[in-house]
């Protein structure tokens, strides 16, 4: 007897790279914009994380490419830097599930910086102005934001199985 495969559901995926990548682009008072989570790259890691079967680089290849468009940087200057944190977060996903949340948390920095780094690679490369220092800060504000987003997530990825 065969059992049954349900299809599974990626309404939860799609609807938090949604949602996460209406924050990227929300306004913002000049005085904390700097400070602004890394979104989609936090919602991309995430995924990678809780469903690395279904979710890796093509995704994070796709929401690169669609935040190019939205953001109007260079077409795959965020689909490069996504791409390449889904993929080391493919490879170190064992490792990173290990520890406790709030060590996850500085896993996931590191792969914040990776991200950026690759990004500024591409605006060294293409001849762009050099971002100022507080360019980084984004990835200590996203380091405050993962614990929560993971929580709120985790959950919504749970209703996946249920549905």
């Amino acid at each position: 007897m065969t059992r049954a495969r349900r299809p599974l559901r990626l309404w939860p995926v799609v609807l938090s790279l949604v949602l996460a990548m209406l924050l990227t682009i929300l306004p913002l008072p000049e005085s904390i914009g700097d400070y602004r989570p890394q979104w989609v790259t936090l919602a991309i890691i995430f995924w990678c994380l809780s469903m690395p079967q279904r979710i890796g680089v093509f995704w994070a290849f796709s929401a690169g490419l669609t935040l190019d468009v939205l953001t109007g940087s260079l077409l795959g200057e965020h689909a490069l830097g996504l791409s390449v944190v889904a993929y080391l977060t493919g490879m170190l996903r064992s490792g990173i599930l290990l520890f406790p949340l709030w060590q996850q948390a500085f896993f996931i920095w590191i792969l914040l910086l990776v991200e950026r780094l690759l990004s500024l690679w591409v605006i060294g490369a293409t001849g762009q102005p050099m971002p100022p220092l507080s360019y980084w800060s984004a990835t200590f504000g996203s380091l405050l934001v993962w614990p929560w987003l993971f929580l709120v997530l985790r959950v919504t990825g749970r209703r996946i199985g249920s549905d």
